[in-house]
């Protein structure tokens, strides 16, 4: 019976009954496995990712060395993704340029030539127009491929081959960082200044149990490509690098360049002419893009959002260069950095999470010192495969040239064998006890070669080769030796990266910022004089500068004034009701004085039978004197009855009509209260006699039998009490000696001195 054909095979014979949960979970673990290894988490030992790598790898192999000629970079990703990475050629291409970015990369990989982008966040050219080759870096990272010192395995197709890692001295993980998203977990590292990796990995190898406080004394922190100021606290860097998770903030430094000497003038004011300043910004934090960052300051200032910030200029050359242009030079120049850096990317966190792959390719986030323990054993795994690859190779040089050797001294007896014999090999090896290699090289040797010379040459360098082939086995046998090179081998790198190089200066300033100050909204308004006039109607208007008081105000038929008074435009203003609300209002909101001004009724919920009783300016912790007509009182904190909405701040309790009658700020001299009912009762006591209360009905202030409070005010018992006689004359009168009224608290009083005036007001 003939096979069935494929047309014939039912295609649900092949389907598997399986839970649905399971056979998902089992298939997303390979390719979450997948993701996690293959893709987003760098290697431990070498710091790259398989895209980098192999990335390196194909120029390697195209000889793209630092002082060759450059290759298009089509070239480059050509044959990245059709002979070792199988993926798009745009995300290949974008790997390759972060490699070539010196404001990505602290140290670059790559040597571009053309347009690989800027700070200002443009792409880069198309892979058509650009060119590349490798780094000295790079050589560094790469250096001892071909000593037998990594593994090889097949690529994905089986026609070549790449190695697992690079075993390069260079310290790539943590010099150059890196950053991905996998399935379930992440990767962010910031870059570090190689000098302080090498200096606290030489700490490690001498004493293996120091202390993580012992290894951030030379390890400082990040060192970004675009340098600024990290401003985190020592220990809140070091417990970051103790855990391996934190965030570190970095702020953008503002200077006007460096000196001579290569330091910063971190103020960065510049002085213009006429007392006229400017901030200039030289460096920005790490992954802002410039143009992008212009344009947020730019919205500020279209928005309104920060007043004081008049312009935003992009100066920038081959160096960054941005101006800020202040509202006015009386603005605070600290205020105006710490209002950017609020509201603003000039201040950025950037999360530290030093999740990587192990030796054993098994992702972990690390501490810096199991880190830098886990490196120095994978350097040491390098040092002695490499020690062992030179040793397969002495063994076998030495062989040959043993056989060179027996070769020289029996000269004439070889020659006559080779021209006598059919099969010389066999020959030879019987007649000297030749191995195969040995023999074979002889036969190959060259005529020229046959001089006397070449024997002493071939005795010397058996000689050196038994000397090196004594120390690599010394070596090998020594751990203690093996630390002590790679010591000598990390202090040489050292010397290309130290702090009086170029690549090596430390960009980034490690310096923890001051204290915020307390943002307080008004600082963001520029201050300037206001005259403030309030009508008997609730119209409300500003008049710029300081107007006289008892000058004549223009107001709509009907109307009057009712409060006027002097303020600055950063000044809060305090409006007290007769229902016992108060309410705040911003001396810059205020409408202009050219016409009649607005209803205040319409900026804040003010009932229309509500009454306004007073119109003060609020100052940091002054005391008010609060009393109803009912008689009762207490001290109120100015800082008590700022509002924070429109609906104002409930704060003297009222009932069926009892009204707020007194509102008065209490000078800091003053120490006894004056009470007038209106039955014309005056009454004196202690101002310690009234409570301090943020809210209620306060205490009896004076006691009556008929009707209620009139007026009440504070003053200094030694200077007496004053009042305003009757009349335009504008006279005022002062008793000295109040002892006659002076009585406790919530007394009835007796009549006043005479003089006073009739309506019972002070």
């Amino acid at each position: 019976m003939p096979a069935p054909t494929v047309e014939d095979t039912d295609p649900f014979d092949a389907i598997v009954d399986a839970p649905f949960d399971s056979a998902l979970s089992e298939r997303y673990l390979v390719y979450a496995l997948s993701t996690i290894t293959a893709r987003s988490l760098p290697d431990l030992r070498d710091g790259l990712k398989p895209v980098h790598r192999r990335l390196l790898w194909a120029m390697r192999q195209l000889k793209l060395d630092p002082t060759g000629a450059y290759k298009k970079s089509a070239r480059v990703v050509g044959d990245v993704i059709g002979k070792y990475h199988p993926h798009g050629d745009a995300s290949v291409y974008d790997a390759m340029v972060r490699l070539a970015q010196d404001f990505s990369l602290r140290y670059p990989l790559v040597q571009g030539q053309g347009n690989f982008g800027n700070i200002d966040g443009d792409n880069p050219a198309a892979y058509r127009y650009t060119e590349a080759r490798l780094t000295k870096t790079a050589i560094q990272l790469m250096a001892g491929l071909d000593e037998g010192t990594v593994d090889f395995h097949p690529t994905y197709n089986g026609e070549e081959e790449e190695p697992e890692i690079f075993p390069g001295l260079f310290p790539n993980l943590l010099a150059n960082g890196s950053s991905g998203i996998a399935v379930g977990m992440a990767t962010s590292i910031p870059s570090h200044n190689v000098a302080e990796i090498v200096d606290a990995t030489l700490l490690l190898i001498e004493q293996p149990e120091a202390e993580h406080a012992r290894l951030m004394e030379v390890f400082h922190g990040p060192d970004f490509p675009t340098g600024g100021i990290v401003v985190d606290s020592p220990a809140a860097l070091s417990a970051a690098y103790a855990s391996g998770r934190g965030a570190i903030r970095v702020r953008a430094r503002f200077s006007t360049g460096r000196d001579d000497a290569g330091s910063w003038e971190e103020t960065g004011i510049e002085k213009l002419g006429g007392g006229q300043w400017q901030l200039v910004i030289r460096e920005i934090p790490y992954m802002v893009a410039k143009g992008k960052l212009i344009e947020q300051i730019a919205q500020l200032i279209a928005d309104k959002k920060l007043p004081i910030l008049e312009d935003v200029r992009d100066e920038s050359d081959e160096e960054v260069r941005i101006v800020i242009a202040p509202k006015s030079r009386n603005v605070d120049p600290d205020l105006l950095k710490e209002s950017l850096y609020r509201l603003t990317d000039l201040e950025n966190r950037f999360g530290l999470n030093l999740n990587v792959l192990d030796a054993k390719r098994t992702p972990g986030v690390l501490s810096l010192k199991l880190m830098l323990q886990e490196w120095i054993v994978a350097q040491i795994d390098i040092l002695v495969r490499r020690t062992r690859h030179r040793l397969e190779k002495i063994a076998a040089r030495l062989e040959l040239v043993e056989g060179y050797i027996i070769a020289y001294l029996n000269l004439d007896l070889i020659i006559a064998i080779i021209r006598t014999e059919d099969e010389p090999k066999p020959v030879m090896m019987a007649e000297f006890a030749l191995t195969e290699r040995q023999a074979e090289a002889i036969l190959n040797m060259r005529l020229r070669s046959l001089r006397k010379l070449e024997e002493m040459e071939l005795r010397q360098e058996r000689d050196a080769l038994l000397a090196e082939q004594g120390e690599l086995e010394t070596l090998l046998a020594s751990p203690a030796r093996q630390r002590t090179r790679l010591k000598r081998d990390l202090t040489a790198l050292r010397k290309d990266y130290a702090e009086d190089t170029a690549l090596g200066r430390r960009r980034t300033t490690i310096a923890e910022a001051a204290p915020t100050r307390e943002f307080r909204p008004e600082a963001m308004i520029e201050k300037a004089p206001v005259t403030v006039i309030l009508s008997a109607r609730g119209w409300i208007r500003g008049a710029s500068g300081h107007e006289p008081l008892d000058r004549d105000f223009k107001f709509k038929d009907g109307d009057g004034a009712a409060f006027a008074l002097h303020a600055q435009t950063t000044d809060k203003l305090l409006i007290a009701c007769d229902n016992g609300r108060f309410y705040t209002l911003g001396a810059d909101k205020l409408p202009s004085a050219r016409g009649f001004g607005e209803p205040i009724r319409t900026m804040l919920d003010i009932d229309t039978e509500t009454q306004i009783m007073a119109l003060l300016v609020y100052r940091p912790n002054a005391q008010l004197l609060l009393a109803s007509n009912a008689g009762r009182g207490f001290v109120a904190e100015a800082d008590e009855l700022l509002a924070e909405t429109r609906k104002g701040r409930a704060v003297v309790s009222t009932k069926p009509g009892v009204r707020l009658a007194v509102v008065r700020e209490i000078p800091a001299e003053h120490d006894h209260v004056a009470v007038v009912g209106e039955n014309r009762k005056l009454l004196v006591f202690s101002l310690g006699e009234m409570p301090v209360m943020a809210k209620g009905q306060g205490v009896a202030l004076q006691r009556y039998r008929d009707g209620g409070l009139a007026d009440a005010t504070t003053f200094r018992l030694e200077a007496g009490l004053s009042w305003k006689m009757g009349g335009d004359s504008g006279r005022v009168r002062t008793e000295t000696d109040m002892r006659a009224w002076k009585v406790a608290r919530g007394a009835a009083g007796r009549l006043p001195p005479g003089g006073f005036p009739r309506d019972n007001k002070f």
